[in-house]
């Protein structure tokens, strides 16, 4: 089985391409410029995702699975033994989905409007302090874990690097210097192998 993953460096699809190099599934990387709607090979990608935006995610049999949250689960599920999710049906399976609803609700969907040119100060503002009580929540979280759900990297922990790196360009190195557990927890999946991987291929800093 090789997947084919349509994303745009840096953009949430980075998400989807940490989990299938931590699942160690074939996959082909195809590049998209948002703002032409064009794959690197021409193609109209509104003739693939008519929604217009990464990620995106073709199978084998030609079933194209959109949203980072639910592709991110497809992924794990290729493969059970990789531990990237608990089993379908558990207690732990839910934790991990509301993992994955609460950072794509309230932390990407928080730092879109913060960045929207249109915003005036004093908006911004008030959706900065929102925000940042998310973040704070997601620290709290982590007190004395290595990660989202225990010891064990899962595909809502590479979801978080995501928008960690979203707070980052927003506040500068500030916003892990006040938030000591993020500032671990983010360079602790910065050390992942398939983590670094990702990076040099979407050729991120």
């Amino acid at each position: 089985m090789t997947l084919k993953l349509f994303y745009s460096p840096g953009a949430c699809s980075l998400s989807p391409h940490i989990a299938l190099r931590e699942a160690g599934l074939p996959f082909e990387l195809v590049q998209v410029d948002l703002a032409a709607k064009k794959t690197e090979h021409g193609e109209n990608f509104l003739n693939i995702n008519p929604k217009g935006y990464v990620p995106a995610l073709l199978t084998d049999s030609g079933e194209l699975i959109t949203e980072g949250a639910i592709i991110v689960q497809y992924i794990a599920d290729q493969r059970p033994e990789s531990g990237l999710l608990p089993s379908a049906g558990t207690p732990e399976r839910r934790r991990a989905q509301e993992w994955l609803h609460f950072i794509a609700t309230e932390l990407q969907k928080g730092l879109g409007p913060i960045n929207n040119p249109k915003a005036n100060d004093e908006l911004r503002q008030v959706l900065k302090q929102r925000l940042f009580l998310r973040f704070d929540f997601l620290s709290k979280s982590l007190e004395g874990k290595d990660y989202l759900l225990g010891n064990t990297f899962s595909v809502a922990d590479g979801y978080a690097f995501y928008v960690l790196r979203g707070l980052r360009r927003l506040e500068g190195q500030a916003a892990f210097d006040q938030r000591t557990v993020l500032k671990a927890y983010f360079e602790r999946i910065s050390a992942r192998p398939a983590v670094k991987a990702v990076l040099e291929a979407e050729k991120l800093s």
